[in-house]
């Protein structure tokens, strides 16, 4: 097979001699063909070189041409090195640079899918709760309790945003629309959105935003990123009567949005990993319904806008995250 490709690739080559021979006994002839052995030296020796030639250069393709020929078994035959010419030596460098590409595209896609699946599985254990506690009110004999159930189909609502939001996250370029955002109409809006979870929680937000501060970003993941700050800020803050202080100021060329509670704030070995994807940590742990996603949601989000996602924190003191806009 190696010889027959190396034959067809060069099969250019040798017509053109064989028309150059060719050429040279017409001219011979024309000339009068005075010394007839002159041109069958000329002929036999453009032959042995030619000749020469075509198998000295089989030998040094020989093995890259028997490597090409076959039909590979593994990915890993791209790296094997075979080649003895600068154009060959070239070509397997290209190849080993696509294999490197495409094994980068295969592992992206593995921890992709890695992740939806394990995020999927937490997702679904987590919605059991709310629907079997729903099913528990629905049995009881007395009259139903409907705060109670709000309260569910609060957690079940939040829930589905939340995989909504993930899903949306692998097409996030086409899901985008960056325009001018009025910031206390935002902060206002999450934070009505989530006035149940306030008086459940008997936690009151304090929002201190101009209303001339405009910031550049996409209205659905914004209200998405508040929400997710604030429900965690109420969340993770046990004791009654705490506020949830958001302010925003400009900051030279930056808008500075920081919220920040009197919760039980976040231990400083998990500080630097509360964005990481399915991380729960100590906090995540006592309540026993974090999924680990929120905030690595809320961080690729800000990352793709352009936000930049400050988050400190002492403990049993309170949490501050402060999104960062370019104005």
């Amino acid at each position: 097979m190696a010889i027959k490709l190396f034959i067809r690739e060069h099969i250019s080559y040798v017509l053109f001699q064989v028309v150059l021979i060719a050429f040279l006994l017409v001219l011979f002839w024309l000339d009068g063909l005075r010394n007839v052995s002159t041109a069958i030296y000329v002929i036999a020796i453009s032959m042995l070189l030619i000749t020469s030639f075509l198998v000295v250069r089989y030998m040094l393709r020989r093995r890259y041409l028997a490597k090409i020929v076959e039909l590979p078994v593994r990915m890993e035959d791209a790296l094997q090195k075979n080649s003895k010419t600068s154009e060959y030596a070239i070509t397997e460098q290209y190849l080993s640079e696509l294999y490197k590409i495409y094994q980068h595209e295969v592992q992206t896609l593995y921890a992709t899918q890695s992740r939806q699946y394990k995020f999927m599985n937490q997702w679904v254990h987590q919605m059991k709760t709310p629907v079997s506690i729903l099913e528990l009110l629905l049995q009881q004999e007395e009259e139903l309790d409907k705060k109670s159930v709000q309260e569910e189909v609060e957690r079940l609502k939040r829930g589905l945003e939340m995989v909504l939001m993930h899903a949306r996250l692998e097409n996030f370029s086409d899901d985008m629309q960056i325009v001018q955002i009025s910031l206390k109409s935002a902060v206002m809006t999450a934070v009505n959105d989530n006035k149940r979870l306030f008086i459940a929680n008997r936690v009151f937000p304090e929002v201190e935003v101009d209303e001339a501060i405009v910031v550049m970003s996409d209205l659905k993941w914004l209200r998405f990123f508040l929400e997710q700050f604030i429900t965690n800020a109420v969340k993770y803050t046990f004791e009654p009567n705490k506020k949830i202080y958001i302010s925003a100021k400009k900051i030279e060329h930056q808008i500075h949005l920081m919220i920040r509670d009197e919760g039980i704030g976040i231990p400083m070995a998990d500080l630097s990993r509360v964005t990481k994807a399915f991380y729960t940590g100590e906090n995540g742990r006592k309540t026993g319904e974090s999924t680990g996603m929120g905030l690595y949601i809320a961080k690729e989000i800000c990352d793709r806008l352009g936000h930049q996602l400050v988050i400190t924190s002492e403990v049993d003191k309170g949490t501050q995250i402060e999104v960062i806009f370019q104005s």
